[in-house]
């Protein structure tokens, strides 16, 4: 009896819903049959026959065979029969027998049924179109398939092109189609639809007769698994069981894969294992619960002798588990296990030669490194031993080789406290070391290369590891600077300049010594070793310094000499080693400017390109070590930079650029008087390159706007318009990052093109590069940004630049990159300036300030916390302390709890930028001083003591043990002076509550007096001054031990001027508190010895008012030191730093003096040089 046309048949496979439970019982679906073409049964595969009952039937409708399917046969091969039945033109014969109630609208549900049917047979069509080589034809294929896309009907069309179709490249289209749209219908399709197409790709898997194509339903991105099929068809898996498994709604899949994977049939278990690494991309957190059941299995198939693919496989599945990988003890020794069997299949697969196998290892390695969960282990000299025979096998290819080096190289930065536990530092140094001699030939990467790669491990090591690894690097140049080989010449002073910046300390020692190496170099005959020796000398001056300044007139002419180099290569690393060595020279280098400016602007005028460029940037800093003493050479200079900022040609971008920077330079040095009139046709030219379409010109073009901000000051309110919105321009620039995603669909016909407007893939990034210059670029216009309202304050704010200015500040601080996050932070305190300069008469100016300043403080609290980057957290940390000593407390009351928070984070070493590796034992003792995170932290406590005064006693409380912590052992002396240093400003700011420290600190601090560093003297001695000011009765009781611990720092002994002056400083305050305590008649000739200060200027008020008192108070031990005091108070009354206070102070002293002495004091200020006389009368007249 016809009942009615189904279209819901239509959407199960374009023919079923099925309504009857199935069971595996062979029995037929209650009142469902298909009358078909007589032909049909002729197209039936022989199991689909055994699975369907055939009948001869019809009314006077149709006629034709009754198809009466099996709850077995159903699922199975429903893929098939509605292509079949569309390729025959079975659709117009297509009809359902059905026991539900009668539905009346049979031309609608016919029309869906020949829609659904007639869909295989439209898009197998186009698929074939699509591959054609005519352009034209792909064209209007790939249109009408996006159309025919946005139909969820085209599921299962694509399902059965997938299974079905002949040709190779048809099926991978399919599959790449299928991929991108599973994810936008899965939603829409019936449950017994679903059920169908997951069960048509299972069954691919283990009913194709060819095991290429049965891997095909499953491979998605093992390298051994040739057919591009196989890995469309696994992402098609992978993504339909992102959402099916947590819904319950496939628990077949994982027994089905546990089973295939101890399949008989190798086939299966490779396919098993290819399905594996691709659901962990979707579904990888649900395989957490059966880590324990996968990894004998996988740990099995890792050691399968009977077959390289499944090896392979299992290794591939291995690395796709690690970042499902807790840290639960148990899980990570199961991991750990596979490290022995990684390590041997891939030195099986490099005998073979199949280099590309060993580098998944690597990639599995990689991922070990930066995983949370300890997963290393002892491990870690085994991939290190693997590692190094890699790099060090010439014979293998230059990727495999940097593969291993970049290993190292990650151990180095992540894992620095491993290398130093399992002894591998020296046994990595005797490996690295020699590859800087290994020569690159011309036509490979030399981005590859194994000598530049080697430099950066040495480079990573040293910044991470610097103790552990300057005593090996140190010994291989001096054992290598005379080799007879020129390449180990230039290796040693090559090693040498890469790790002056981690071992810059250790170098500091050595100096001399290193000096004599390089220097020697300088004048090598061979051109490689002279280039390394100026490289190397501009690494010494960027990391060197101050100490590397003392050797000028050494150094200097050795660099000069080399500017006459016969090579260009050598001429300019020359530059750049003359560019670092002279930004910080200041006035030492005047009497070489005239001979340095000559051979200069000589050279910008007869070079090629490249060395103009180097040649500008020494110029450059040149100009910023002489400032008012470049004006003589600033007019030649910038005529010369007039003719490069026209420049437009691409291959001229570079130079111009340099020239803006340059001018920008020039224009600091010698001040704004000179320049503002000459600016115009530089401005000009500057905003002229901005349109050139080049990254470089338009960061240093930043740059130069940045520095006419600062010389300009409000006069530079003129440009904002023409120059904010080229900020904003590369501010919104796009992120610059560029991802390799794992497109496992891509073939050479270019499938990913075929998408439409409803695609919702979700691709893989494998890898993540960096366009630097975009970066640099963005980074140059953010510091623009704080400058332009730093300078310009009101002017920004009335040009209405505030809002958007704040708000791309607000995105960049939290941008992917650090260098971005730091400029953003530092901009964040200039806008808070500008806006806090507003008077604030209007309600609206008190609200923009304050909502600034609460956008500003959550995010630099945020950043200390939870930034990664430690440099950016530092400056967060002292933009944090500038803000609470320019605005109060009142204005930051709020935050204080959990800025405190913070803070104590920190102390505690317990923020992001903090964690070190987790799987690693404590330390071997060995703790660096973190110089650019932790002395920004300390700056913090003595800003809460400024701004809270007595009240800050609380927070102290809980700062104090961890701050303490620091000044124990193993921690450097470093570390300890940054504890003194941090309590002696405490106490200055607190006050009278730091008596309570008196007792747990005095120990450390009367040490640190007697320590080797004169730094740490100093810090001892402000320390004691301020304790002994602020500690009331509780430091009386160590004064003598003060005492004691001070005096060798007035001797001859001490040669540091600044130690004697807070000695000094210390002694004064120790009377100004304690008078009665001190032996005056003892103390005061050896203070009086050591003054004026040479200096440290800060302790002058505390000095001279101190011997100022005692002269007014007519103290009886001052009397007989009187024209002691008149010599030294007036060389300070002369004196061009002391200040207009001091001065006063002493004023009134010598008043004291002259109205009480007249006519003792007569001769006393006769005895003085004639100037020193007059100007101590002068400040005495004027009382």
């Amino acid at each position: 009896m016809r009942r009615r046309w189904n279209s819901r048949a239509a959407a199960f496979i374009a023919a079923i819903q099925l309504r009857e439970k199935r069971t595996e019982e062979t029995q037929t679906l209650g009142g469902i049959t298909f009358f078909l073409p007589c032909a049909f049964n002729e197209l039936l595969l022989p199991e689909e026959k055994a699975a369907t009952e055939v009948r001869r039937g019809g009314d006077e409708r149709n006629t034709g065979w009754r198809l009466i399917f099996t709850a077995s046969g159903l699922p199975r091969f429903a893929v098939r029969f509605v292509s079949l039945l569309a390729g025959e033109g079975g659709a117009d014969r297509f009809a359902v027998d059905d026991d539900c109630s009668a539905d009346n609208n049979l031309e609608d549900e016919k029309r869906s049924v020949k829609k659904a049917a007639a869909m295989a047979q439209s898009l197998e069509l186009l698929l074939i179109q699509f591959l054609m080589p005519d352009n034209d034809a792909r064209r209007q294929a790939e249109e009408q398939i996006k159309r025919l896309s946005k139909d969820p009907a085209v599921v299962p069309a694509l399902v059965h092109h997938l299974r079905t179709a002949k040709t190779p490249n048809v099926r991978q289209l399919a599959a790449v189609l299928l991929r991108k749209k599973i994810t936008g219908h899965w939603a829409k399709l019936s449950p017994d639809l679903k059920v169908s197409v997951k069960q048509a790709l299972i069954d691919s898997i283990t009913l194709e007769h060819s095991s290429p194509v049965r891997r095909a339903s499953a491979n998605v991105v093992s390298i051994i698994a040739n057919s591009p099929v196989r890995r469309a068809s696994a992402n098609v898996v992978s993504i339909i069981a992102k959402y099916a498994v947590p819904a319950g709604e496939w628990p077949e899949i994982l027994p089905f894969l546990f089973q295939c994977s101890q399949s008989s049939q190798e086939d299966h278990r490779e396919v098993a294992l290819i399905l594996f690494s691709s659901l962990t991309e979707t579904i990888g957190p649900t395989f957490q619960t059966h880590l324990a059941d996968l990894q004998p299995i996988l740990l099995k198939c890792l050691q399968d002798e009977t077959s390289t693919h499944v090896r392979v496989a299992a290794l591939k599945a291995v690395g796709s588990f690690i970042e499902f990988i807790n840290d639960g003890t148990n899980v990570v020794k199961l991991f750990r296990d596979f490290i022995p069997s990684i390590l041997n299949v891939s030195r099986q697969c490099l005998a073979k030669g199949e280099e590309d196998v060993a580098s998944i290892a690597f990639e599995i390695f990689d991922e070990l490194i930066e995983s949370p969960a300890p997963l290393l282990g002892d491990s870690v000299k085994s991939i290190v031993q693997f590692s190094l025979e890699v790099c060090s096998s010439q014979s293998l290819e230059l990727n495999i080789r940097h593969q291993a080096i970049q290993i190292i190289s990650w151990l180095a930065k992540f894992k620095a406290s491993f290398l130093k536990k399992h002894k591998l530092v020296v046994p990595i140094l005797q490996v690295m070391c020699p590859l800087l001699t290994e020569t690159t030939d011309g036509d490979e990467d030399s981005d590859l290369s194994a000598d530049r790669a080697a430099a950066e491990v040495i480079d990573t090591m040293a910044i991470n590891i610097p103790k552990n690894v300057f005593p090996p690097i140190f010994e291989f140049a001096s054992l290598n600077f005379h080799h007879n080989n020129p390449k180990f010449r230039e290796a040693s002073v090559t090693a040498l300049g890469v790790v002056s910046e981690g071992c810059f300390e250790l170098l500091k020692d050595k100096l001399e010594h290193v000096l004599h190496i390089v220097l020697g170099a300088l004048k090598d005959q061979e051109q490689m070793v002279r280039g390394a020796a100026s490289f190397a000398l501009g690494q010494f001056a960027e990391h060197l310094q101050p100490e590397i300044l003392s050797c000028y007139q050494i150094v200097l002419p050795c660099i000069l000499n080399a500017l006459e180099d016969p090579s260009d290569e050598v001429k300019e690393k020359s530059y750049y080693a003359l560019a670092a060595f002279c930004e910080d020279m200041e006035e030492e280098i005047l009497p070489y400017l005239d001979p340095l400016m000559g051979r200069l602007v000589l050279s910008l005028q007869n070079s090629p390109r490249n060395l103009q460029e180097t040649c500008m940037s020494a110029i450059g800093s040149v100009a910023s070590a002489a400032e008012q003493a470049f004006i003589p050479y600033a007019e030649k200079v910038l005529e010369l930079m007039k003719s490069f900022m026209v420049l437009t040609n691409d291959e001229d971008l570079r130079a111009r650029a340099r020239a803006t920077e340059l001018v920008g330079i020039v224009a600091m040095a010698v001040g704004q008087t000179r320049m503002e009139p000459i600016l115009p046709p530089f401005i000009e030219a500057a905003l002229a390159g901005f349109a050139l379409d080049y990254s470089e010109l338009r960061e240093y073009t930043h740059g130069f706007f940045s520095n006419m901000a600062e010389i300009l000051g409000d006069g530079f309110a003129q440009y904002l318009q023409h120059v904010v919105p080229l900020v904003f321009y590369s501010c919104n620039l796009d992120d610059g990052s560029a991802v390799d995603i794992d497109d496992s669909g891509r073939i050479d016909n270019g499938f990913g093109g075929v998408s439409s407007d409803e695609d919702n893939d979700e691709p893989r990034a494998r890898n993540i590069s960096v366009r630097t210059g975009v970066l640099d670029e963005k980074a140059a216009a953010t510091q623009a940004i704080g400058l332009f309202a730093l300078h310009t304050k009101i002017s920004l704010i009335n040009a209405s630049y505030m809002d958007e200015s704040l708000k791309i500040l607000v995105r960049h601080a939290a941008y992917f990159h650090e260098d971005v996050r730091l400029q953003a932070i530092i901009a964040l305190k200039g806008i808070l300036t500008a806006v806090q300069s507003i008077s604030t008469g209007q309600n609206d100016v008190s609200e923009k300030q304050k909502e600034v300043l609460d956008t500003v403080m959550k995010i630099y609290i945020s950043t200390m916390t939870e930034d990664d980057d430690k440099e950016v957290v530092a400056q967060a940390c002292s933009g944090m302390a500038e803000i609470m000593k320019d605005s109060g407390y009142m204005a930051i009351e709020s935050y204080i709890p959990r800025l405190a928070e913070a803070t104590l984070t920190l102390l505690r070493e317990e923020s992001s930028c903090q964690q070190v590796e987790s799987d690693c034992d404590a330390d071997d003792g060995d703790v660096d001083h973190d110089e650019v995170l932790m002395d920004a932290v300390s700056d913090l406590l003595p800003a809460f003591a400024k701004i809270m005064g007595l009240n800050f006693e609380p927070i102290f409380a809980k700062f104090f043990d961890p701050l303490m912590k620091f000044a124990k052992v193993p921690h450097p002396p470093q570390d300890r002076t940054m504890v003194v240093a941090c309590l002696a400003e405490v106490a200055q700011q607190m006050g009278p509550p730091i008596s309570a420290y008196v007792d747990r600190t005095m120990p450390l601090v009367l040490k640190e007096l007697g320590s080797s560093e004169s730094t740490n003297r100093r810090n001892a001695a402000f320390c004691v001054g301020e304790f002994c000011k602020n500690g009331g009765v509780a430091a009386l009781k160590y004064y003598g031990d003060i005492l004691r611990a001070l005096y060798p720092l007035f001797s001859n002994s001490e040669s540091d001027f600044a130690v004697r002056d807070n000695a000094a400083g210390a002694v004064a305050r120790m009377i100004m508190a304690q008078p009665h305590a001190i032996p005056l008649n003892q103390v005061l000739p050896a203070l009086l010895k050591a003054l004026p200060l040479k200096e440290d200027f800060e302790e002058s008020m505390t000095v001279y008012g101190c011997i100022c008192g005692l002269v007014i108070s007519s103290n009886p031990m001052i009397i007989p030191l009187v024209p002691d005091i008149v010599n030294i108070f007036a060389q300070v009354i002369v004196s061009p730093v002391e200040s207009e206070e001091v001065k006063n102070q002493i004023g009134l002293a010598i008043t004291h003096l002259i109205s009480l002495y007249g006519n003792q004091m007569q001769p006393i200020m006769a005895a003085l040089a004639p100037g020193y006389a007059n100007a101590l009368a002068a400040y005495a007249s004027r009382r």
